[in-house]
C-alpha cells in the first residue's frame, strides 16, 4: 500500500472514530442527565436508563481517545444490539420504519464500530493492544 493511502486510511478511522464517538456521547448524555424523560421514551425505568446512557459515555470517550478503542468499541456495539433488538422484536419496527425512524441506522452504528472494533481505530490512538 502508498505511504500516503495508509496515512489517509489513519486519518478516516481518526475520523470515524471522532463521529461515533459525538454521535453516541450526545444520546450517552441525554439518558444519563434525564432517564426519567428518555426512559419512557424507550420504555425502560430511570436506573437502567443511567445505565446506558453511562455505558454510551464510556464507549464514546474509549473510541473518541483511542484509550482501548476496541473495547470501546464493543461497549457500543452491545447498545446498538440492544437497540436492534427492541426495535425489531418488541416495537416491531421495519428496517427503514413506518411511523418512527427503523433500525437501519443502529445497523450502521453497529458496523462503524465494528470496523473500529476491528481495526484498533487505526495508528491514532493513546492506547490499546499492539
Amino acid at each position: 500500500m502508498e505511504p500516503y493511502i495508509a496515512a489517509l486510511s489513519d486519518t478516516a478511522l481518526l475520523m470515524l472514530r471522532l463521529l461515533i464517538a459525538v454521535l453516541f456521547a450526545t444520546s450517552g448524555w441525554a439518558h444519563a442527565t434525564r432517564p426519567q424523560e428518555r426512559g419512557e421514551s424507550i420504555g425502560m425505568s430511570p436506573l437502567p436508563t443511567v445505565v446506558l446512557g453511562v455505558v454510551e459515555l464510556l464507549g464514546a470517550a474509549s473510541v473518541a481517545l483511542g484509550l482501548y478503542a476496541g473495547a470501546g468499541a464493543i461497549l457500543l456495539m452491545v447498545v446498538m444490539l440492544g437497540a436492534i433488538y427492541k426495535k425489531v422484536f418488541v416495537w416491531k419496527t421495519g428496517f427503514w420504519g413506518e411511523e418512527s425512524q427503523g433500525w437501519f441506522y443502529d445497523l450502521l452504528y453497529l458496523v462503524c464500530s465494528f470496523v473500529i472494533l476491528t481495526t484498533g481505530g487505526g495508528a491514532y490512538v493513546l492506547a490499546g493492544p499492539p
